[in-house]
């Protein structure tokens, strides 16, 4: 037991919860045999990212006096406490489930194969929530725990977090158990170096792949339900929503907006970029005239040739969008009777050896190159088709840089600012790209995203 000396409080002080908590850091700390530090205000553990979540991880992280750790250390402890916070909404969701499967009336069950029916109820009351938000959080815990173990592992070890979680589960609620099984197998341990939006582009990759039928089947039943809705704000605005729309024809629409837009700022207009592509919008659905600019609503799909050929159905993808559908590619393919055709050649490992173009010399061969070897922004997580990306050298030429395809990559807007005047550093290292934040935190992420 530690004496109140080496704590540094009275005696008197028992019934202060700050005592109490330094009592449980100390012990904790000594437990899990953690060297401790002279200020705890002001040291971050040497061990943080190889503690499990959980107390002794909360110990390590007990009352760090954050102005005082500097900014690589803050980052380091930022990521341990979500890493704590995720392994608690795994502990949180498992008692949820198992409300769900207790006998009413018995303080110790036996745990029941069937579920409670009145189970949301006394969670909402409890936890005071809605009716809605209690059945879903119910929903959601019993997926995890009695379908989905392997998401409910890797969040409580704090390798993902809830909205990662949730997008996995929604992501493959709608397909058979084991189908959803296998999926889950081949992306649970990609998924925590993955974005919400690449999770749920890869899921429906590989559900397409998985049975390509099935995929055809949901998309059309929910092209059936498309819809338009509009919302009042309370601004007095109004929200336009479009559901379930067919994804190459809004694909194209968005480039053709685009287009408009910056023409239109080519040219001066003083509006920004997002009130251009509002009015722009409003002005192709009214019937405005409207400065067609540079969009011509085309479609950059990627598809194996076997695919656009009929002799398989594997998923194509529009970079940005994700995953489509095999039919959907090859109706939009032969809609381009009179439009040039750019190719890529690739290997068995995916790398991209040979690009070329069907129909007279390219004028932006140095564009769709990069766009078929990385068809979106190169920063971690970003998902910007390249098309619609800065092409970025990655040695600036005014230190000397080559003006080759090989020295450059498609950043989007921001991200390419935020590389020059952002504080941020870049570097291509054997097909993979290096970041490095301000605070010292270095991001990789592979040549291409899913």
């Amino acid at each position: 037991m530690f004496g109140t000396d080496t704590i540094g409080l009275r005696a008197g002080e028992l019934s202060d919860n700050s005592f109490n908590d330094d009592l449980i850091y100390s012990l904790t700390l000594a437990e899990a045999k953690i060297p401790f530090p002279e200020s705890r205000r002001q040291q971050v553990s040497d061990e943080l990212e190889s503690l499990p979540p959980g107390i002794f991880l909360a110990a390590a992280v007990h009352r760090v006096e954050r102005r005082r750790v500097g900014g690589h250390n803050l980052i380091r402890l930022l990521k341990a406490r979500e890493r704590l916070v995720s392994h608690y909404q795994a502990e949180a969701a498992s008692d949820v489930a198992e409300v769900a499967h207790l006998a009413p009336g018995s303080d110790w069950h036996e745990r029941s194969e069937h579920e409670w029916e009145y189970a949301s109820d006394e969670i909402r009351a409890a936890l005071c929530l809605t009716r809605r938000a209690a059945e879903t959080r119910l929903a959601f815990a019993l997926h995890l725990v009695d379908y989905y173990p392997r998401i409910l592992k890797a969040l409580a070890a704090g390798l993902i977090d809830h909205a990662r979680a949730k997008v996995i589960v929604e992501g493959v609620a709608n397909l058979p158990l084991q189908t959803a099984l296998d999926i889950i197998d081949q992306i649970v341990d990609q998924a925590p170096d993955l974005t919400t939006g690449q999770i749920a582009s890869l899921i429906r990759r590989l559900a397409i792949d998985v049975s390509p039928k099935e995929a055809r089947e949901r998309y059309e039943n929910a092209v059936e339900k498309r819809r338009v809705w509009f919302e009042p704000t309370i601004d007095g605005t109004v929200n336009l929503h479009g559901y379930d729309l067919p994804v190459e024809r809004v694909r194209a629409i968005c480039r053709r907006i685009n287009g408009c837009t910056l023409n239109l700022k080519s040219r001066g207009d003083t509006r920004t970029h997002d009130q251009l592509r509002a009015d722009v919008f409003l002005d192709l659905l009214d019937g405005s005239p409207t400065d067609r600019g540079s969009g011509k609503g085309s479609v950059d799909i990627r598809v194996d040739l076997t695919t656009l050929s009929g002799l398989d159905d594997k998923a194509a993808e529009i970079p940005g969008f994700g995953p489509i559908l095999a039919d959907i590619a090859r109706q939009v393919a032969a809609q381009q009777t009179r439009s040039q055709w750019t190719f890529s050649a690739i290997d068995d490992n995916g790398n991209v050896v040979a690009t070329g173009i069907t129909r007279r010399r390219p004028t932006m061969g140095h564009v769709r190159h990069l766009a078929a070897t990385q068809p979106t922004c190169v920063f971690p997580g970003c998902r910007m088709p390249a098309a619609d990306c800065d092409i970025d050298h990655n040695q600036p030429l005014a230190e000397g840089g080559p003006n080759t395809l090989e020295n450059t990559t498609p950043k989007c807007r921001h991200d390419h600012i935020l590389r020059h005047q952002g504080g941020w550093t870049y570097r291509l290292v054997d097909g993979l790209h290096h970041w490095t934040s301000p605070l010292g935190h270095r991001y990789i992420t592979k040549g291409r995203s899913p």
